[in-house]
């Protein structure tokens, strides 16, 4: 009589770093930066640099501030360490 033997089989995980910032908030601030203060969601994701950039350049003329809030709202904006914002 032939045994069954299973093999156990190899499961991948894979582990993401995410955030401890929220993308509502820095969405909240980049909609701030329409009013003319521009740069908030820089400054909360720790980029300082770019939100000075941003904050003596109104949002580099509104059209980094449009840049800004399209990748905020595809999830493809990330803090200083280069980690993807969490979730709502």
């Amino acid at each position: 009589m032939a045994v069954d033997q299973q093999i156990p089989q190899r499961q991948t995980m894979y582990v993401v770093q995410t955030s401890d910032k929220r993308r509502g908030i820095a969405l909240v601030l980049c909609l701030i930066g329409f009013l003319g203060i521009g740069g908030l969601q820089h400054f909360y994701t720790g980029r300082i640099i770019m939100g000075l950039i941003y904050f003596f350049t109104f949002g580099l003329f509104f059209l980094g501030t449009i840049i800004s809030l399209l990748y905020i709202l595809t999830g493809g904006f990330k803090d200083n360490v280069g980690a993807p914002l969490r979730e709502w």
